[in-house]
C-alpha cells in the first residue's frame, strides 16, 4: 500500500501535548488572555502558525500573534525537560523499518525541540530523514509537512501515523492513509470519524497488531 511510513513526533512518538498546553495557557496569559485548558489541548496538534488564531480568534493573532509564539517558546523551555517518550517508541520505528519502510519523522516544530525529542527515542539511528520548522512553510492542518516528509525520501507513497484530527487531515489532503493512536487525547470516535484506518491505544498495542495493517509489509 505505501513505502514510506510518515510519524508525527508530537503526542505520538513523545508525550508532549500537555506541555505544549501549559505552556501555551501560561503564554497567553502574559497577554491578560485566559484560555480554558480544554480548548487549548483541543488544538494542539496544529501549529504555532495556525493555533493562535484557532484558540484566540483573529483579533488577538493580528495583536500578539508573533509575540505569543515568542512567550510560548520561553514557557515551553521550561517544561521540556519534562517530556518522557511513549513506551515502545523505538521498538515500533524499530520494527516498521524492518519491514522494508523508508521511516520519515515528521514535525513542524523547533529544530532544538525536534532534535532533544529524536534523542529520546534515538530516532535519528532508524529515520531516514525527519522534518522541522525550516522545512514548512504552513503547519498542520495544512499538508505542507506531510508532502516536505514524502519528499525528503523522494516516497511514492506514504503512510502517516498521528495522533491528532490534524495529523489526518494533513495527510488526507494529499490522499494520504492514516493510522492512529490514542496518545494526544482524542478518542476513537473523533479519529475513525475523521477518516483514520485503524486507531491503537498505544504504541505498543500498534506494534503488536502491524500484520494487520498496512504498515505490515513495504511495496517497493
Amino acid at each position: 500500500m505505501g513505502d514510506t511510513a510518515i510519524f508525527d513526533v508530537d503526542g505520538t512518538l513523545v508525550d508532549t501535548n500537555y506541555q505544549h498546553a501549559l505552556a501555551w495557557f501560561r503564554a497567553f496569559r502574559r497577554y491578560g488572555v485566559t484560555v480554558p485548558m480544554w480548548r487549548l489541548h483541543r488544538g494542539i496538534g496544529m501549529g504555532g502558525d495556525q493555533f493562535v488564531s484557532e484558540v484566540g480568534g483573529r483579533d488577538l493573532e493580528e495583536a500578539h500573534g508573533d509575540e505569543l509564539r515568542t512567550a510560548w517558546e520561553k514557557e515551553f523551555d521550561q517544561l521540556i525537560d519534562e517530556v518522557q517518550p511513549f513506551e515502545g517508541a523505538h521498538e515500533l520505528l524499530a520494527e516498521v523499518k524492518d519491514r522494508g519502510f523508508r521511516l520519515v519523522l515528521a514535525s513542524s516544530g523547533k529544530s532544538r525541540h525536534v532534535e532533544r525529542f529524536l534523542d529520546l527515542i534515538d530516532g535519528k539511528s532508524l529515520a531516514d530523514a525527519w522534518t522541522t520548522s525550516d522545512d514548512v512553510a504552513r503547519s498542520k492542518p495544512e499538508p505542507d509537512l506531510v508532502a516536505a516528509a514524502l519528499a525528503k525520501v523522494e516516497g511514492a507513497s506514504g503512510i502517516m501515523v498521528g495522533d491528532s484530527v490534524f495529523d489526518v487531515r494533513a495527510a488526507a489532503k494529499l490522499r494520504i492513509p492514516t493510522l492512529g493512536v490514542r496518545t494526544g487525547g482524542f478518542s476513537v470516535g473523533e479519529l475513525l470519524e475523521e477518516g483514520v484506518l485503524q486507531v491503537f491505544d498505544s504504541l505498543v498495542a500498534f506494534r503488536q497488531a502491524l500484520d494487520g495493517t498496512p504498515l505490515a509489509r513495504a511495496s517497493r
